[in-house]
Order: structure tokens, then C-alpha cells, then sequence
């Protein structure tokens, strides 16, 4: 095997071709609450938008799961609205939960927000959350039209 991948390199070389890595960056167009690019006491951005694809962070909620769910949701659109989006242009979510049981009684709340469009989605049992009184965290990921 070395002396298959011997000569594959000696090749290259005797071509005078050389090899270049691509870029290795991107381009991110970040948003963070009141306006900011990023937390940087914890270290992420509320969202992130790469080529056409927005990628946003855990939304937690405050209160009763229902009241967390509506927080969340509505944090979420807020989000969306920043970059000109909808829950209609959402395709994969991703639901963090301590008491998952408690998530799907109140499911109707979260299903209001997708108008009938859901996305692709994972719903998780967890035992905790970053904020201690969170007991539902939602994170999402959506598409701007080309």
C-alpha cells in the first residue's frame, strides 16, 4: 500500500503540478439579542447564517412547560425575523426537554408556530439545561430562499 501511495505522490509531483488547499474560510453572517454578533461571557451567537442556510441557537423558555414553550417559540421568531424568515422556512428542529411527557401534552403550543408545516424534528429527555430552571430549550435550523 505505501509503495501504491508512493507513486501517486512521486507522479503528482513529476507533473509540476502543485497542490493548493481550498479556503478555509467561511462566510458568517452572525446575530445575537439587543442587536450584538455574539455572548462572548458563554461563548456562541443566537444565530449564524452561512450561504443560505440559517443555523439557531437553543431558544429556553421561562415558567410552566407551557409558558417555556411559548417563550421559546417566540424567541425563535424573533430570530427568523431578524434575517427576513418564518417558521415556514424551518426545516430541522431539534427539542430539549427534562420531561418530555409534559413537552407532548403541550404540543399544540409549539404546532401553532409551524402553522401545519413542520419540520423535520428530534424531541430529547435530558436531565438538565444551561439556565438550571429551563425545562425545554429549542434550536432550529432554516433555509432562505435562493
Amino acid at each position: 500500500m505505501r509503495k501504491i501511495a508512493l507513486f501517486f505522490v512521486l507522479a503528482f509531483i513529476g507533473t509540476g503540478t502543485s497542490v493548493h488547499a481550498q479556503s478555509d474560510t467561511i462566510s458568517k453572517k452572525k446575530w445575537h439579542w439587543g442587536g450584538g454578533t455574539a455572548d462572548t461571557s458563554a461563548g456562541y451567537a443566537q444565530a449564524v447564517l452561512v450561504d443560505n442556510v440559517l443555523y439557531v441557537s437553543g431558544v429556553p423558555g421561562r415558567g410552566t412547560v407551557s409558558e417555556q414553550l411559548q417563550g421559546a417559540y417566540r424567541g425563535i421568531e424573533r430570530t427568523l425575523k431578524a434575517y427576513g424568515l418564518t417558521f415556514q422556512h424551518v426545516v430541522k428542529e431539534n427539542l430539549y426537554a427534562t420531561d418530555i411527557e409534559a413537552v407532548k401534552a403541550n404540543n399544540a403550543v409549539r404546532k401553532a408556530f409551524y402553522k401545519g408545516d413542520f419540520p423535520a424534528a428530534t424531541w430529547v429527555q435530558i436531565t438538565r439545561l444551561y439556565m438550571p430552571e429551563a425545562m425545554v430549550e429549542v434550536e432550529v435550523i432554516a433555509h432562505l430562499p435562493k
